[in-house]
Protein backbone atom coordinates (compact mmCIF):
# COMPACT_ATOMS: atom_id res chain seq x y z
CA UNK A 1 0.00 0.00 0.00
CA UNK A 2 3.00 2.72 0.69
CA UNK A 3 4.93 1.57 -2.38
CA UNK A 4 1.40 2.13 -4.08
CA UNK A 5 1.05 5.54 -2.57
CA UNK A 6 4.67 6.59 -3.48
CA UNK A 7 4.54 5.34 -6.73
CA UNK A 8 1.61 7.72 -7.63
CA UNK A 9 3.22 10.95 -5.29
CA UNK A 10 5.69 10.55 -7.62
CA UNK A 11 3.87 10.38 -10.86
CA UNK A 12 1.70 12.90 -9.58
CA UNK A 13 5.31 15.14 -9.22
CA UNK A 14 6.75 14.24 -12.57
CA UNK A 15 3.28 14.75 -14.27
CA UNK A 16 3.53 18.48 -11.96
CA UNK A 17 7.52 19.13 -13.28
CA UNK A 18 6.23 18.57 -16.99
CA UNK A 19 3.47 20.92 -16.91
CA UNK A 20 4.25 24.39 -18.46
CA UNK A 21 3.18 27.33 -16.46
CA UNK A 22 0.26 28.34 -17.58
CA UNK A 23 -0.77 24.92 -17.06
CA UNK A 24 0.24 24.69 -13.21
CA UNK A 25 -1.95 28.11 -13.00
CA UNK A 26 -4.98 26.54 -14.37
CA UNK A 27 -4.33 23.58 -11.57
CA UNK A 28 -3.92 25.52 -8.58
CA UNK A 29 -6.74 28.00 -9.67
CA UNK A 30 -9.15 24.98 -10.06
CA UNK A 31 -7.66 23.67 -6.63
CA UNK A 32 -8.71 26.48 -4.99
CA UNK A 33 -12.26 27.14 -6.46
CA UNK A 34 -12.58 23.28 -5.13
CA UNK A 35 -11.58 23.63 -1.62
CA UNK A 36 -13.09 27.15 -1.60
CA UNK A 37 -16.33 24.99 -2.29
CA UNK A 38 -15.87 22.65 0.32
CA UNK A 39 -15.46 24.81 2.83
CA UNK A 40 -18.05 26.88 1.89
CA UNK A 41 -20.52 23.77 1.96
CA UNK A 42 -19.00 22.40 5.49
CA UNK A 43 -19.38 26.06 6.67
CA UNK A 44 -23.19 26.63 5.96
CA UNK A 45 -23.83 22.40 7.03
CA UNK A 46 -22.48 22.80 10.23
CA UNK A 47 -23.81 26.63 10.71
CA UNK A 48 -27.24 26.65 13.08
CA UNK A 49 -30.80 28.71 11.74
CA UNK A 50 -31.94 30.80 14.50
CA UNK A 51 -35.06 32.07 15.12
CA UNK A 52 -36.88 34.74 17.18
CA UNK A 53 -38.16 33.34 20.71
CA UNK A 54 -39.30 36.76 21.88
CA UNK A 55 -39.07 40.09 20.96
CA UNK A 56 -39.44 43.68 23.42
CA UNK A 57 -38.87 42.19 26.35
CA UNK A 58 -37.62 44.18 29.46
CA UNK A 59 -34.40 43.49 31.26
CA UNK A 60 -36.06 41.40 34.27
CA UNK A 61 -38.51 38.86 31.54
CA UNK A 62 -35.04 38.83 29.31
CA UNK A 63 -33.32 37.42 32.52
CA UNK A 64 -35.78 34.98 33.30
CA UNK A 65 -36.09 33.52 29.67
CA UNK A 66 -32.42 33.22 29.70
CA UNK A 67 -32.22 31.91 33.04
CA UNK A 68 -34.79 29.01 31.35
CA UNK A 69 -32.67 28.47 28.40
CA UNK A 70 -30.15 27.76 30.46
CA UNK A 71 -31.57 25.33 32.64
CA UNK A 72 -32.96 23.91 29.67
CA UNK A 73 -29.34 23.73 27.32
CA UNK A 74 -30.45 25.39 24.51
CA UNK A 75 -28.05 27.97 22.56
CA UNK A 76 -29.11 31.36 22.53
CA UNK A 77 -28.72 34.67 20.84
CA UNK A 78 -29.36 38.35 22.70
CA UNK A 79 -30.01 41.41 19.83
CA UNK A 80 -31.58 44.74 19.88
CA UNK A 81 -34.66 45.68 21.41
CA UNK A 82 -34.86 42.85 24.42
CA UNK A 83 -34.89 40.02 21.39
CA UNK A 84 -33.30 36.48 21.99
CA UNK A 85 -32.90 33.87 18.93
CA UNK A 86 -33.13 30.53 19.65
CA UNK A 87 -32.28 27.68 17.15
CA UNK A 88 -34.90 27.40 14.11
CA UNK A 89 -36.36 23.98 15.16
CA UNK A 90 -36.67 24.22 18.74
CA UNK A 91 -38.68 27.49 18.77
CA UNK A 92 -42.61 26.42 19.22
CA UNK A 93 -41.06 24.03 21.82
CA UNK A 94 -39.47 26.42 23.77
CA UNK A 95 -42.36 28.47 23.87
CA UNK A 96 -44.64 25.93 25.24
CA UNK A 97 -42.41 25.39 27.68
CA UNK A 98 -42.12 28.97 29.08
CA UNK A 99 -46.04 29.49 28.52
CA UNK A 100 -46.39 26.93 30.89
CA UNK A 101 -44.10 28.39 33.73
CA UNK A 102 -45.76 32.01 33.05
CA UNK A 103 -42.82 33.27 31.56
CA UNK A 104 -42.80 35.81 30.12
CA UNK A 105 -45.24 37.62 31.71
CA UNK A 106 -46.94 40.36 30.22
CA UNK A 107 -46.35 44.07 30.95
CA UNK A 108 -49.88 45.05 30.89
CA UNK A 109 -51.54 43.21 34.33
CA UNK A 110 -53.55 40.68 34.90
CA UNK A 111 -57.39 40.56 32.49
CA UNK A 112 -60.38 38.73 33.75
CA UNK A 113 -58.26 35.52 33.58
CA UNK A 114 -58.01 36.60 37.70
CA UNK A 115 -61.86 35.11 37.58
CA UNK A 116 -60.75 31.93 36.10
CA UNK A 117 -60.07 30.28 39.60
CA UNK A 118 -62.77 30.12 42.34
CA UNK A 119 -62.42 32.12 45.28
CA UNK A 120 -64.69 31.07 48.04
CA UNK A 121 -65.70 33.73 51.28
CA UNK A 122 -64.47 36.72 49.68
CA UNK A 123 -65.34 40.12 50.66
CA UNK A 124 -67.30 42.43 48.07
CA UNK A 125 -64.44 44.84 48.89
CA UNK A 126 -62.05 42.03 47.38
CA UNK A 127 -64.09 41.16 44.77
CA UNK A 128 -64.77 44.93 43.37
CA UNK A 129 -60.91 45.75 43.86
CA UNK A 130 -60.42 42.22 41.52
CA UNK A 131 -63.19 43.61 38.67
CA UNK A 132 -61.48 46.67 38.60
CA UNK A 133 -57.81 45.31 38.19
CA UNK A 134 -59.31 42.90 34.92
CA UNK A 135 -60.65 45.80 33.86
CA UNK A 136 -57.37 48.09 33.29
CA UNK A 137 -55.71 45.23 32.38
CA UNK A 138 -57.86 44.25 29.57
CA UNK A 139 -57.99 47.81 28.81
CA UNK A 140 -54.56 48.24 28.65
CA UNK A 141 -53.74 45.30 26.47
CA UNK A 142 -56.48 46.87 23.92
CA UNK A 143 -54.98 50.16 23.58
CA UNK A 144 -51.30 48.37 23.66
CA UNK A 145 -52.75 46.93 19.86
CA UNK A 146 -52.85 50.58 18.32
CA UNK A 147 -49.72 50.92 15.98
CA UNK A 148 -48.08 53.96 18.32
CA UNK A 149 -48.41 52.60 21.58
CA UNK A 150 -45.68 50.53 22.88
CA UNK A 151 -47.22 49.43 26.16
CA UNK A 152 -49.85 51.34 28.09
CA UNK A 153 -51.26 51.94 31.55
CA UNK A 154 -55.14 52.28 32.81
CA UNK A 155 -55.83 53.81 36.43
CA UNK A 156 -59.78 53.77 37.06
CA UNK A 157 -61.22 55.09 39.90
CA UNK A 158 -65.07 54.37 40.79
CA UNK A 159 -67.73 56.36 43.43
CA UNK A 160 -68.19 53.74 46.83
CA UNK A 161 -71.71 52.59 47.03
CA UNK A 162 -74.29 54.35 49.02
CA UNK A 163 -77.44 54.00 49.65
CA UNK A 164 -77.44 58.40 48.77
CA UNK A 165 -75.85 59.17 46.01
CA UNK A 166 -73.73 62.40 45.18
CA UNK A 167 -73.91 64.12 42.24
CA UNK A 168 -70.81 65.89 42.49
CA UNK A 169 -68.58 61.91 42.82
CA UNK A 170 -68.77 60.47 39.39
CA UNK A 171 -65.97 57.61 37.61
CA UNK A 172 -62.29 59.16 36.07
CA UNK A 173 -59.90 57.40 34.51
CA UNK A 174 -55.86 58.09 33.90
CA UNK A 175 -54.31 56.54 30.71
CA UNK A 176 -50.89 56.48 30.44
CA UNK A 177 -49.00 55.40 27.07
CA UNK A 178 -45.41 54.80 25.70
CA UNK A 179 -45.23 55.64 22.52
CA UNK A 180 -43.21 53.88 19.86
CA UNK A 181 -40.13 56.12 18.33
CA UNK A 182 -40.74 59.43 21.45
CA UNK A 183 -43.31 60.45 18.86
CA UNK A 184 -46.58 62.25 19.40
CA UNK A 185 -49.94 60.24 18.97
CA UNK A 186 -52.74 61.62 16.61
CA UNK A 187 -55.83 63.21 17.45
CA UNK A 188 -57.76 61.04 16.31
CA UNK A 189 -55.54 58.31 18.40
CA UNK A 190 -56.07 60.23 21.14
CA UNK A 191 -60.12 60.27 21.03
CA UNK A 192 -59.73 56.69 20.40
CA UNK A 193 -58.60 55.94 23.50
CA UNK A 194 -60.53 58.23 25.22
CA UNK A 195 -64.20 56.92 23.48
CA UNK A 196 -62.49 53.48 24.50
CA UNK A 197 -62.10 53.55 28.07
CA UNK A 198 -65.24 55.64 27.94
CA UNK A 199 -67.64 53.06 26.96
CA UNK A 200 -65.75 50.20 28.80
CA UNK A 201 -66.84 51.84 32.24
CA UNK A 202 -70.46 52.34 33.27
CA UNK A 203 -71.22 55.88 33.85
CA UNK A 204 -67.41 57.66 32.70
CA UNK A 205 -67.80 59.88 30.14
CA UNK A 206 -64.71 60.93 27.84
CA UNK A 207 -64.13 64.24 29.35
CA UNK A 208 -63.23 62.65 32.39
CA UNK A 209 -60.50 60.33 30.70
CA UNK A 210 -57.08 61.81 30.83
CA UNK A 211 -54.35 60.38 28.38
CA UNK A 212 -50.52 61.07 29.42
CA UNK A 213 -47.42 60.02 27.30
CA UNK A 214 -44.01 58.74 28.47
CA UNK A 215 -42.68 62.23 27.69
CA UNK A 216 -45.19 63.98 30.01
CA UNK A 217 -46.79 65.60 27.95
CA UNK A 218 -51.00 66.16 28.29
CA UNK A 219 -52.05 64.89 25.22
CA UNK A 220 -56.07 65.38 26.21
CA UNK A 221 -58.11 68.58 26.44
CA UNK A 222 -60.24 69.57 29.08
CA UNK A 223 -63.63 69.92 26.20
CA UNK A 224 -66.04 69.82 28.78
CA UNK A 225 -68.56 72.07 27.54
CA UNK A 226 -70.07 73.47 31.25
CA UNK A 227 -66.88 74.72 32.06
CA UNK A 228 -65.26 78.21 31.07
CA UNK A 229 -61.86 76.53 30.13
CA UNK A 230 -63.57 73.56 28.23
CA UNK A 231 -65.75 76.08 25.87
CA UNK A 232 -62.79 78.50 24.98
CA UNK A 233 -60.84 75.59 24.61
CA UNK A 234 -63.34 74.31 22.06
CA UNK A 235 -64.27 77.45 20.42
CA UNK A 236 -60.40 78.37 19.51
CA UNK A 237 -60.04 74.93 17.96
CA UNK A 238 -63.40 75.66 15.90
CA UNK A 239 -61.63 79.02 15.03
CA UNK A 240 -58.03 77.34 13.87
CA UNK A 241 -59.73 74.50 11.96
CA UNK A 242 -61.79 77.12 10.14
CA UNK A 243 -58.55 79.53 9.42
CA UNK A 244 -56.18 76.82 8.15
CA UNK A 245 -59.08 75.05 5.89
CA UNK A 246 -59.59 78.21 4.26
CA UNK A 247 -55.64 79.31 4.40
CA UNK A 248 -54.58 75.62 2.82
CA UNK A 249 -57.90 76.33 0.38
CA UNK A 250 -56.75 79.35 -1.16
CA UNK A 251 -53.16 78.97 -1.22
CA UNK A 252 -53.00 75.47 -3.30
CA UNK A 253 -54.99 77.61 -5.86
CA UNK A 254 -52.42 80.43 -5.70
CA UNK A 255 -49.87 77.77 -5.96
CA UNK A 256 -51.31 75.93 -9.05
CA UNK A 257 -51.21 79.24 -10.33
CA UNK A 258 -47.84 81.03 -9.73
CA UNK A 259 -46.00 77.81 -8.55
CA UNK A 260 -44.72 76.29 -5.55
CA UNK A 261 -43.86 78.27 -2.78
CA UNK A 262 -44.69 81.77 -4.74
CA UNK A 263 -47.56 82.47 -2.13
CA UNK A 264 -48.37 82.87 1.29
CA UNK A 265 -51.88 82.77 2.55
CA UNK A 266 -53.06 83.91 6.37
CA UNK A 267 -56.16 84.37 7.14
CA UNK A 268 -58.58 85.31 10.01
CA UNK A 269 -61.79 84.45 11.25
CA UNK A 270 -64.27 85.87 13.28
CA UNK A 271 -67.02 83.30 14.45
CA UNK A 272 -70.30 83.65 15.75
CA UNK A 273 -70.24 81.38 19.10
CA UNK A 274 -74.23 82.79 20.12
CA UNK A 275 -76.85 80.74 19.46
CA UNK A 276 -80.24 82.40 18.98
CA UNK A 277 -84.07 81.13 17.92
CA UNK A 278 -85.89 83.36 16.10
CA UNK A 279 -89.58 83.56 16.12
CA UNK A 280 -91.87 85.64 12.84
CA UNK A 281 -95.58 85.81 13.16
CA UNK A 282 -97.82 87.47 9.97
CA UNK A 283 -101.11 88.00 9.96
CA UNK A 284 -103.02 88.23 6.65
CA UNK A 285 -106.76 90.12 7.14
CA UNK A 286 -107.78 89.18 3.60
CA UNK A 287 -107.48 85.45 4.59
CA UNK A 288 -110.61 85.44 6.44
CA UNK A 289 -112.40 82.39 8.18
CA UNK A 290 -115.26 82.06 9.88
CA UNK A 291 -114.23 80.65 12.97
CA UNK A 292 -117.89 80.56 14.82
CA UNK A 293 -121.56 81.94 14.44
CA UNK A 294 -124.31 82.91 16.94
CA UNK A 295 -128.03 83.52 16.51
CA UNK A 296 -130.55 84.34 19.14
CA UNK A 297 -134.30 84.84 17.96
CA UNK A 298 -136.42 86.10 20.80
CA UNK A 299 -140.27 87.11 20.70
CA UNK A 300 -142.16 88.90 23.57
CA UNK A 301 -145.92 89.21 23.72
CA UNK A 302 -148.06 91.71 26.20
CA UNK A 303 -151.44 92.53 27.36
CA UNK A 304 -152.79 95.48 29.27
CA UNK A 305 -156.13 97.12 29.97
CA UNK A 306 -157.44 100.96 30.40
CA UNK A 307 -158.44 102.03 34.20
CA UNK A 308 -160.90 105.18 34.41
CA UNK A 309 -161.97 104.64 38.49
CA UNK A 310 -159.37 106.51 40.84
CA UNK A 311 -157.06 104.28 42.86
CA UNK A 312 -158.63 103.19 45.57
CA UNK A 313 -162.29 103.60 45.10
CA UNK A 314 -163.27 101.10 43.22
CA UNK A 315 -161.26 98.58 45.59
CA UNK A 316 -163.25 100.01 48.70
CA UNK A 317 -166.44 100.36 46.79
CA UNK A 318 -168.90 97.31 45.75
CA UNK A 319 -171.80 98.12 43.44
CA UNK A 320 -172.79 96.49 40.37
CA UNK A 321 -172.14 99.65 38.53
CA UNK A 322 -168.23 99.44 39.10
CA UNK A 323 -168.50 95.82 38.58
CA UNK A 324 -170.11 96.77 34.98
CA UNK A 325 -167.67 99.64 34.06
CA UNK A 326 -164.62 97.38 35.12
CA UNK A 327 -166.04 94.76 32.79
CA UNK A 328 -166.17 97.15 29.64
CA UNK A 329 -163.04 98.96 30.43
CA UNK A 330 -160.85 98.08 27.32
CA UNK A 331 -157.28 95.77 27.18
CA UNK A 332 -154.15 96.88 25.19
CA UNK A 333 -152.34 94.01 23.96
CA UNK A 334 -148.44 94.28 22.29
CA UNK A 335 -146.13 91.80 20.36
CA UNK A 336 -142.29 92.50 20.59
CA UNK A 337 -139.45 89.83 18.47
CA UNK A 338 -135.55 90.14 18.52
CA UNK A 339 -133.67 88.55 16.65
CA UNK A 340 -129.23 88.37 17.36
CA UNK A 341 -126.49 87.32 14.95
CA UNK A 342 -122.93 86.93 15.99
CA UNK A 343 -120.26 85.96 14.03
CA UNK A 344 -116.46 85.63 14.72
CA UNK A 345 -113.90 85.11 11.79
CA UNK A 346 -110.30 84.02 12.12
CA UNK A 347 -107.56 86.12 10.21
CA UNK A 348 -104.77 84.25 8.46
CA UNK A 349 -101.08 84.02 10.46
CA UNK A 350 -98.03 82.64 9.37
CA UNK A 351 -95.66 81.88 12.11
CA UNK A 352 -91.61 81.25 11.38
CA UNK A 353 -89.11 79.52 13.97
CA UNK A 354 -85.61 80.46 13.33
CA UNK A 355 -82.85 78.39 14.86
CA UNK A 356 -79.21 79.95 14.46
CA UNK A 357 -76.63 77.52 15.93
CA UNK A 358 -72.72 78.59 17.38
CA UNK A 359 -70.56 78.49 14.43
CA UNK A 360 -71.33 81.28 11.82
CA UNK A 361 -69.07 83.56 10.23
CA UNK A 362 -69.59 87.29 11.39
CA UNK A 363 -66.34 88.46 9.46
CA UNK A 364 -63.12 87.26 7.38
CA UNK A 365 -60.18 88.50 6.93
CA UNK A 366 -57.48 87.84 4.24
CA UNK A 367 -53.59 88.75 4.11
CA UNK A 368 -52.07 87.50 0.69
CA UNK A 369 -48.87 87.58 -0.28
CA UNK A 370 -47.52 86.65 -3.62
CA UNK A 371 -43.71 86.57 -4.61
CA UNK A 372 -42.42 88.99 -7.45
CA UNK A 373 -41.37 87.43 -11.08
CA UNK A 374 -38.43 86.59 -11.47
CA UNK A 375 -36.56 86.79 -15.20
CA UNK A 376 -32.80 85.61 -16.06
CA UNK A 377 -30.46 83.99 -14.59
CA UNK A 378 -27.18 84.90 -12.56
CA UNK A 379 -26.43 87.86 -12.39
CA UNK A 380 -29.08 89.04 -14.83
CA UNK A 381 -31.71 88.18 -12.37
CA UNK A 382 -34.14 90.83 -11.84
CA UNK A 383 -37.41 91.51 -10.54
CA UNK A 384 -40.16 92.27 -12.52
CA UNK A 385 -43.23 93.86 -11.28
CA UNK A 386 -46.94 92.06 -12.42
CA UNK A 387 -49.73 94.65 -13.65
CA UNK A 388 -52.66 95.78 -11.71
CA UNK A 389 -54.47 93.81 -13.94
CA UNK A 390 -53.34 90.74 -12.92
CA UNK A 391 -53.02 91.72 -9.04
CA UNK A 392 -56.62 92.42 -9.21
CA UNK A 393 -57.36 89.30 -11.00
CA UNK A 394 -55.30 87.19 -8.16
CA UNK A 395 -57.65 89.00 -5.66
CA UNK A 396 -60.82 87.87 -6.92
CA UNK A 397 -60.23 84.25 -7.67
CA UNK A 398 -58.90 84.54 -4.06
CA UNK A 399 -62.17 86.40 -2.85
CA UNK A 400 -64.13 83.48 -5.07
CA UNK A 401 -62.39 81.21 -3.48
CA UNK A 402 -62.42 82.26 0.14
CA UNK A 403 -66.56 83.07 -0.13
CA UNK A 404 -66.23 86.91 1.07
CA UNK A 405 -69.14 89.08 1.58
CA UNK A 406 -68.85 92.89 1.23
CA UNK A 407 -71.99 93.18 3.45
CA UNK A 408 -70.27 91.74 6.52
CA UNK A 409 -67.33 93.73 5.82
CA UNK A 410 -65.03 91.27 4.51
CA UNK A 411 -61.41 91.84 2.89
CA UNK A 412 -59.02 90.72 1.16
CA UNK A 413 -55.58 92.50 0.88
CA UNK A 414 -53.39 91.33 -1.45
CA UNK A 415 -49.23 92.47 -2.40
CA UNK A 416 -46.49 91.76 -3.85
CA UNK A 417 -43.35 91.26 -2.66
CA UNK A 418 -39.41 89.99 -3.95
CA UNK A 419 -39.51 86.44 -1.19
CA UNK A 420 -35.79 86.07 -0.06
CA UNK A 421 -34.90 82.67 -1.51
CA UNK A 422 -30.94 82.71 -1.22
CA UNK A 423 -31.06 80.17 1.01
CA UNK A 424 -32.86 78.29 -0.90
CA UNK A 425 -30.98 78.96 -3.90
CA UNK A 426 -27.31 77.65 -1.94
CA UNK A 427 -28.63 74.71 -0.51
CA UNK A 428 -30.01 73.58 -3.74
CA UNK A 429 -26.77 74.14 -5.49
CA UNK A 430 -25.07 72.07 -2.14
CA UNK A 431 -27.67 69.37 -2.88
CA UNK A 432 -26.89 69.29 -6.64
CA UNK A 433 -23.01 68.89 -5.77
CA UNK A 434 -23.75 66.58 -3.32
CA UNK A 435 -25.61 64.57 -5.85
CA UNK A 436 -22.73 64.71 -8.65
CA UNK A 437 -20.19 63.69 -6.44
CA UNK A 438 -22.37 60.79 -4.86
CA UNK A 439 -23.25 59.90 -8.90
CA UNK A 440 -19.63 59.56 -9.91
CA UNK A 441 -18.51 58.26 -6.55
CA UNK A 442 -20.74 55.71 -7.07
CA UNK A 443 -20.12 55.10 -10.80
CA UNK A 444 -16.29 55.07 -10.20
CA UNK A 445 -16.83 52.18 -7.26
CA UNK A 446 -19.16 50.26 -9.18
CA UNK A 447 -16.71 50.19 -12.61
CA UNK A 448 -13.66 49.49 -10.20
CA UNK A 449 -14.73 45.97 -9.48
CA UNK A 450 -15.44 45.06 -13.47
CA UNK A 451 -11.89 46.52 -14.67
CA UNK A 452 -10.19 44.63 -11.75
CA UNK A 453 -11.79 41.67 -13.17
CA UNK A 454 -10.57 42.64 -17.03
CA UNK A 455 -7.29 43.23 -15.74
CA UNK A 456 -7.23 39.87 -13.93
CA UNK A 457 -8.59 38.34 -17.35
CA UNK A 458 -6.37 39.80 -19.32
CA UNK A 459 -3.23 38.98 -17.12
CA UNK A 460 -3.97 35.46 -17.26
CA UNK A 461 -4.62 35.60 -21.02
CA UNK A 462 -1.07 37.44 -21.56
CA UNK A 463 0.64 34.62 -19.36
CA UNK A 464 -1.22 31.83 -21.05
CA UNK A 465 -0.20 33.35 -24.43
CA UNK A 466 3.61 33.71 -23.90
CA UNK A 467 3.79 29.93 -21.96
CA UNK A 468 5.17 27.66 -24.51
CA UNK A 469 2.56 25.02 -25.42
CA UNK A 470 3.66 21.45 -23.81
CA UNK A 471 1.05 18.81 -25.04
CA UNK A 472 0.94 15.66 -23.59
CA UNK A 473 -0.31 12.65 -25.38
CA UNK A 474 -3.42 10.86 -24.24
CA UNK A 475 -3.44 7.17 -23.73
CA UNK A 476 0.43 6.53 -22.92
CA UNK A 477 1.37 5.28 -19.56
CA UNK A 478 2.36 7.91 -17.25
CA UNK A 479 5.59 5.78 -16.00
CA UNK A 480 6.79 6.13 -19.88
CA UNK A 481 6.65 10.02 -19.97
CA UNK A 482 9.59 11.04 -20.42
CA UNK A 483 11.43 7.99 -21.47
CA UNK A 484 12.90 8.28 -25.03
CA UNK A 485 12.88 5.20 -26.79
CA UNK A 486 13.90 3.94 -30.54
CA UNK A 487 11.65 3.15 -33.32
CA UNK A 488 13.38 0.44 -34.65
CA UNK A 489 15.79 2.91 -36.61
CA UNK A 490 17.79 4.34 -33.66
CA UNK A 491 15.39 7.41 -33.47
CA UNK A 492 12.43 8.34 -30.93
CA UNK A 493 9.11 8.81 -32.16
CA UNK A 494 8.87 12.38 -30.97
CA UNK A 495 4.81 14.12 -30.53
CA UNK A 496 5.51 17.54 -29.73
CA UNK A 497 7.90 17.69 -27.19
CA UNK A 498 7.43 14.27 -25.41
CA UNK A 499 8.66 10.93 -26.78
CA UNK A 500 6.98 7.78 -26.32
CA UNK A 501 6.75 4.43 -27.88
CA UNK A 502 3.89 3.27 -29.61
CA UNK A 503 2.03 0.43 -27.89
CA UNK A 504 -0.28 -0.95 -29.63
CA UNK A 505 -4.24 -1.08 -29.14
CA UNK A 506 -3.42 1.68 -26.67
CA UNK A 507 -4.47 4.29 -28.76
CA UNK A 508 -8.25 4.55 -30.23
CA UNK A 509 -10.84 6.17 -32.12
CA UNK A 510 -11.86 8.42 -29.34
CA UNK A 511 -8.72 9.01 -28.09
CA UNK A 512 -7.14 9.89 -31.48
CA UNK A 513 -10.63 12.61 -32.22
CA UNK A 514 -9.44 13.66 -29.01
CA UNK A 515 -6.09 14.69 -29.50
CA UNK A 516 -7.52 16.35 -32.77
CA UNK A 517 -9.21 18.17 -31.56
CA UNK A 518 -7.08 19.55 -28.62
CA UNK A 519 -3.83 19.75 -30.75
CA UNK A 520 -4.46 19.78 -34.24
CA UNK A 521 -1.22 21.07 -35.55
CA UNK A 522 0.58 18.42 -33.40
CA UNK A 523 -1.32 15.07 -34.96
CA UNK A 524 -1.06 16.73 -38.64
CA UNK A 525 3.04 16.34 -37.66
CA UNK A 526 2.31 12.30 -36.15
CA UNK A 527 0.61 11.56 -38.90
CA UNK A 528 2.72 12.64 -41.71
CA UNK A 529 6.08 11.49 -39.06
CA UNK A 530 3.36 7.86 -38.83
CA UNK A 531 2.96 7.66 -42.79
CA UNK A 532 6.62 8.40 -43.47
CA UNK A 533 7.67 5.86 -41.12
CA UNK A 534 4.96 3.23 -42.84
CA UNK A 535 6.60 4.18 -46.15
CA UNK A 536 10.09 3.39 -45.10
CA UNK A 537 8.98 0.31 -43.61
CA UNK A 538 7.60 -0.91 -46.83
CA UNK A 539 10.93 0.22 -48.69
CA UNK A 540 13.01 -1.65 -46.57
CA UNK A 541 11.11 -4.73 -46.96
CA UNK A 542 11.37 -4.70 -50.68
CA UNK A 543 15.21 -4.14 -50.30
CA UNK A 544 15.48 -7.40 -48.31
Amino acid sequence: MNNNFSKLGKQLLDIWGQLGASQRISVIAATFVLLAGLGTVTFWSSHKDYGLLYGGLSDAESSKVIAALDDAKISYKIGGGGSISIPSDKVYQMRMQLAGKGIPQSGDGVGFEIFDKPNFGISDFVQRANYTRALQGELSRTISQINEVESARVMIVLPENRLLLDKDKFPTASVFVHVRGNSQLQASSINSIRFLVANSVEGLKPNHVSVVDNLGNVLSENSDNDSLTGLSSSQLGIRRNLEQYLSKKAQDMLEKVLGPGQAIVRVSAEVNYDSMTTTQEKFDPDGQVVRTQTKNDESIDTATSANTTPTGISANTQSETNSSTAAAAPVNNSKNRKTTSTVEYEIGKTRTDIVQTAGGIKRLTAAITVATQMQGTGADRKAVARTPEEMEKLRRIVSSALGTDSSRGDTVSLEELTFNDQFAVDMTQQLDKQQNRDFWTNLAINATYPALGLAAIFILFRMFKRAPVQEIPLGVPVGRLGHKQGNGNGHPARYGDFSFEPQPGVVTVDVLNKLIRENPNNMTQAIRDWMHRGHKTETEHDRR
